[in-house]
């Protein structure tokens, strides 16, 4: 989790690698309508995500419904947004991905193709809430997206061995 640009797909696509799970980006699951407001440089709020994170809440609990494992890259930026993906399950764990505003824009600087614009990094640093530490695992961004995958998966694979 964590704002826009921060590195959620990459490290998310590195860490189900090596843990042999699906992948999925929540970013997939928007509606045309809020990827066409995104697009246009309007940030979302609370009554443009609530449908699209009841879908996404539905997809993590039909994985953990079937013993799949699952990583899931997705803002969550607010206590409440994570509290309705996780529903207070122990098996749902986040990863907050940490970086400053400059690292961040100058990475979606950087990026081509992707439908968020640079433009509304501000409202996503806006909405975050940062997670405490017994919320989420806590990572800086200027680590190497595989070293953070690599120590997520340390911390998750010894979790896991608890349920």
């Amino acid at each position: 989790m964590g704002v826009s640009g921060s590195g959620k797909s990459t490290v998310g696509k590195l860490t189900a690698d090596l843990w042999a799970s699906d992948y999925i980006d929540a970013d997939d699951y928007h509606p045309q309508e809020n990827i066409q407001k995104m697009k246009e440089g309007v940030p979302l709020d609370d009554s443009d995500r609530v449908g699209w994170l009841m879908n996404l809440r539905d997809v993590i609990s039909k994985y953990l419904t079937d013993g799949k494992k699952l990583v899931m890259a997705c803002s969550a930026l607010k206590k409440s947004y994570r509290e309705v993906l996780g529903r207070n399950d122990k098996r749902v764990k986040f990863v907050y991905l940490d970086g400053d505003y400059e690292t961040i824009f100058n990475r979606m600087q950087d990026r081509e193709g992707h439908f968020m614009p640079e433009d509304l990094l501000k409202s996503q640093f806006d909405t975050l809430e940062v997670p405490d530490q017994e919320e989420a695992l806590h990572y800086t961004i200027e680590k190497a997206p595989l070293e953070i995958a690599r120590e997520c998966l340390s911390v998750l694979v010894k979790e896991e061995d608890l349920f």
